[in-house]
C-alpha cells in the first residue's frame, strides 16, 4: 500500500476512486429520483412546464457524471498544477455541455408537446419548428463559446467577427427577418389562429395558413389573399370569430305628416317588438331627430350570439314585425322627397296672361295670315 503512482500513494488512489464512484452514484441516483418524483407530479397536472423539466432532467448523460466524478476524485490527489487545471477545465466543459443538452432537450420537449396538443395548427407548427431551430442554434453557439473560453481560447476576436457578420446578414435579410419575427409574434401572442374570420383594412376572410413569411386568408368571394406577416401585424386586425355579442344600431324614418301622439308611441312599439325576440337584449329606442325627409327613430339592441346568421334572422324578424305594426297603426314610412319652391313664379305667370290678353296688331294679323296661306 506504500507504492507511489504518479507521486501519490496507493491509498490516495483508492480514496480518489471511492470518491469518484460515490459522486457518480449520487448523481445518477439523484437523476433517477428526481425524474421519477417529478414525472409522477407532472402526470397529475395540466401544465407543460413540469413535463418540460422532467424531459430536461431525463437527458442527463452518464459520461458527464463520470467526468464530474473523476474530477471530484482527482481532488484527493496531488497531480500538479497543470494536471489539476486541465481536469478542472474538462469538468467545467462537461458541465457546460450538459447544460446545453438540458436546454436543447427542453426546447425539443416544448415542440413535441405543442405538435401533439389538441387542435394542432399546421401553420403555427411550422413557425414553432423554425423558432425551436433558431433557439437551439443560439443555445449551442453560446455554450460552444463558453466552452472555448473555459479551455483558454481567446474568443474576443471570434465574438467580434460573429457580431459584424451577424449585423451584415441582418441588414441583408431584414425584410425576411421582420416577417419571421412577426410570425413568431403571431404564434406566441395569438392575435388570431387558423379558422378565425378577420378583417384587415378592406380585406376580410378566413385564416387558412400562418407561415414563416406570409399569412394566407380565404376571402368570401373565394380568392386567396396573401399578407406579409410584418405588414399584417402593423395593421388593425378585427377578429370577428372572437366576438361574444353583436351590438346592432338601426333607424326607422316616418313621414312629417305623422302626428305627435303617434310619434311618441312608435319607440315603445318598436321596443316591445325587439324585447319579444329570443337571444336579444334590448338597449334603447328614441326619436332621434329631424331628417331631410323623415322623422328618424333610432333603435339599439344586442344579439347574444356571435353568429352572423343568428343576427340576420333576428334583424329580419324585427323588420317584418315593424312593417306589420306600422301598417296597423297607420304610420307611413318616409322615403326621400323634395319640394321645390320657385320665387316669383306667380308674378311671371300673371305677366304671361296679360300678354296673351293684349289685342292683336294689324301687322301681326297680316303676317299670321300670310303664314297660313
Amino acid at each position: 500500500m506504500n507504492y507511489l503512482i504518479l507521486g501519490n500513494p496507493t491509498l490516495d488512489w483508492l480514496a480518489a476512486a471511492g470518491v469518484a464512484l460515490g459522486v457518480v452514484l449520487a448523481l445518477y441516483g439523484a437523476k433517477v429520483l428526481l425524474v421519477r418524483r417529478l414525472g409522477a407530479i407532472a402526470a397529475r397536472t395540466n401544465t407543460r412546464y413540469d413535463d418540460i423539466l422532467v424531459a430536461a432532467l431525463a437527458s442527463t448523460r452518464v459520461p458527464v457524471m463520470l467526468i464530474i466524478g473523476l474530477y471530484a476524485g482527482s481532488t484527493m490527489l496531488d497531480l500538479g498544477d497543470k494536471a489539476a487545471l486541465f481536469l478542472s477545465r474538462v469538468a467545467m466543459g462537461a458541465t457546460l455541455v450538459q447544460a446545453a443538452i438540458w436546454a436543447d432537450s427542453a426546447v425539443r420537449a416544448w415542440l413535441a408537446q405543442y405538435r401533439t396538443g389538441p387542435q394542432v395548427d399546421p401553420g403555427r407548427a411550422t413557425s414553432t419548428a423554425a423558432l425551436g431551430f433558431i433557439v437551439r442554434v443560439v443555445v449551442w453557439a453560446v455554450f460552444v463559446l463558453m466552452i472555448l473560453d473555459n479551455l483558454g481560447f481567446n474568443i474576443t476576436t471570434l465574438v467580434a467577427s460573429l457580431g459584424i457578420g451577424g449585423i451584415a446578414v441582418a441588414l441583408a435579410v431584414q425584410n425576411i427577418l421582420g416577417d419571421l419575427f412577426a410570425s413568431l409574434s403571431i404564434v406566441l401572442d395569438k392575435p388570431f389562429v387558423i379558422g378565425d374570420f378577420i378583417v384587415v383594412g378592406d380585406s376580410l376572410g378566413t385564416v387558412e395558413y400562418v407561415g414563416l413569411k406570409t399569412t394566407r386568408v380565404r376571402s368570401l368571394s373565394g380568392e386567396q389573399i396573401i399578407f406579409s406577416n410584418a405588414d399584417l401585424l402593423n395593421s388593425r386586425i378585427h377578429n370577428l370569430r372572437r366576438m361574444e355579442t353583436r351590438r346592432v344600431v338601426f333607424s326607422v324614418g316616418v313621414t312629417y305628416s305623422t302626428s305627435e301622439e303617434l310619434l311618441r308611441a312608435l319607440p315603445g312599439e318598436i321596443a316591445q317588438i325587439v324585447k319579444a325576440q329570443e337571444r336579444v337584449s334590448f338597449d334603447r329606442a328614441h326619436f332621434k331627430g329631424f331628417g331631410a325627409s323623415s322623422l328618424d327613430i333610432e333603435v339599439v339592441y344586442i344579439v347574444n350570439s356571435p353568429e352572423y346568421a343568428v343576427y340576420m334572422d333576428v334583424q329580419q324578424e324585427i323588420y317584418l314585425q315593424i312593417y306589420r305594426r306600422f301598417g296597423e297603426l297607420g304610420a307611413d314610412f318616409a322615403f326621400p322627397t323634395q319640394t321645390l319652391h320657385v320665387v316669383g313664379m306667380e308674378a311671371r305667370a300673371e305677366d304671361d296672361s296679360a300678354v296673351r290678353a293684349r289685342p292683336e296688331s294689324p301687322l301681326r294679323a297680316r303676317l299670321a295670315g300670310a303664314a297660313g296661306e
